[in-house]
This record gives C-alpha cells, sequence and structure tokens, in this order.
C-alpha cells in the first residue's frame, strides 16, 4: 500500500439510505482525490441522526487525515450536520457574522427575505474556516480535519473545487494491468501469494465475461514505479496470460 494520506468520506442523509436519492458525491470526490494522490480509503452513509454522525465523525477523523461529509447543512429542521460535527470536536456552535454577511449579501442580490431558516445555515462552529460557494452562497466549513460539504451534487462539487488546493496530497499513485483469461478461482491463491510478496502494493482482481471466457483483469498500484515492474514480472512467471 502506499504512505500517502487517506480520506474518508461520510455521506449523510434518510433520502439516500432510503432510496429516493442516488448519490453521486462520493464518485466525484474520490475520483478528485485520486488525481491529488490521496486514496479514498473508507466511506459510509448514515442517516440523519445526530449521535450517529458524531460518532462517526470522530472515528473518522481519528483514522484519517481528511474527512469529508456531504449533506445535512441546509435550511430545515432535520439539516443537523453542523451541530453534529461541533459536538463531535466540543465545539460551541451558533450564527457567525461572517457567514451570516455572505448569506445577506446574497439573498439582497437576490431581493429575497433572510428568514430565520435561512439564518440557520449561517451556523458555524467556534474554530472552524469556512468552504466557499460560489454556486448558493451557504457556505460549508472546515472543523479539524473534517470538511463539511453540501449534498446537493452541484454545490457539492463547487465545494470540493474551492477545498483541494488546501490539501497535501502523497507521492503519484501508479498503476499496471494484465487481462487474464482464467477463472478467478485459479488466480486467488497466486494472487495472494504475490501479495504477500509485495505487501506496499495494493493488487485488485476485477472479473468479467466476454463472449463466453471466464476472466479476470489484474490492477497493480503503489508508488514505486520498479516495484510496480517487479510485481507485474513475477506475475507474468505465476500466472502468465492465457488466450480466449
Amino acid at each position: 500500500m502506499t504512505g500517502n494520506p487517506t480520506a474518508a468520506m461520510l455521506v449523510i442523509g434518510d433520502e439516500i439510505l432510503s432510496g429516493r436519492t442516488r448519490d453521486s458525491n462520493m464518485h466525484y470526490l474520490a475520483g478528485e482525490l485520486t488525481r491529488h494522490n490521496i486514496p479514498l480509503a473508507e466511506a459510509r452513509f448514515i442517516p440523519d441522526e445526530a449521535a450517529t454522525i458524531t460518532a462517526a465523525v470522530r472515528t473518522l477523523s481519528e483514522a484519517h487525515d481528511y474527512v469529508f461529509t456531504s449533506g445535512g447543512i441546509g435550511p430545515t429542521h432535520d439539516d443537523i450536520t453542523a451541530d453534529a460535527v461541533a459536538a463531535a470536536f466540543g465545539a460551541h456552535i451558533d450564527v457567525r457574522d461572517d457567514a451570516r454577511a455572505i448569506l445577506a449579501a446574497h439573498y439582497a442580490n437576490r431581493g429575497t427575505e433572510m428568514n430565520e431558516a435561512r439564518l440557520r445555515m449561517a451556523r458555524i462552529p467556534d474554530g472552524a474556516t469556512l468552504i466557499d460557494n460560489p454556486v448558493s452562497a451557504a457556505p460549508g466549513f472546515v472543523l479539524g480535519n473534517v470538511h463539511v460539504m453540501a449534498g446537493v451534487p452541484s454545490v457539492f462539487q463547487a465545494m470540493v473545487a474551492s477545498v483541494m488546493p488546501t490539501l497535501s496530497g502523497g507521492a503519484p499513485l501508479l498503476s499496471q494491468s494484465v487481462t487474464l483469461y482464467m477463472p478467478e478461482g485459479e488466480i486467488a491463491g497466486p494472487l495472494r501469494r504475490l501479495a504477500e510478496e509485495f505487501p506496499e502494493l495494493s493488487m485488485g482482481s476485477y472479473p468479467f465475461q466476454r463472449d463466453g471466457a471466464f476472466g479476470a483483469q489484474i490492477v497493480v498500484r503503489g508508488t514505486d514505479g520498479p516495484k510496480i515492474d517487479a510485481a507485474m514480472a513475477r506475475l507474468g512467471e505465476v500466472l502468465p496470460p492465457v488466450a480466449p
């Protein structure tokens, strides 16, 4: 595996778990993190329950360098993510002047009332840094190593773009692959022994069926190019490609 920083994602929302809404944010975040050489090592989908959110934030924050949440920072009563994250860090939370000013300017430009519900989106924990939201103005925030962002995909993606320049990536992740026309049951044993021989690399097997032939694509990933070359050479010795 790699010594790169790792990330985790917490997707929050009853609507995701019920199937009413399809999540696309995890897929988007994983791609952006990969481009910055930060593996997305873990993802969790949890309901709008304060205690569950708080516990998950604490666990993931301790286990990974970066944590990203999506969902639950809007204006309605069930948008409780900000409070739950504040509780995870023991931070006080209330309407903050900088966030209020951003929202007030946004709604004034639109000729829309800054009502109590919208003011909820200016509730930011003490010590947090705001995440810019060029789409709908309501900011996300960073508290500790946790990045709290919106669930609406267009807003989430804009916030990710705001956050990425602030992250420290690792060494470039390299990969090589080979296609084997063999059943995975025959590949599994030799591949496991090869993974034990090269513990610093990640080896994945992705099965397929093409024109009635079974096979798998073997992908070897890591940050050490020569070791990947060596692993691929050994792979060719223990599992030579077989034509379909």
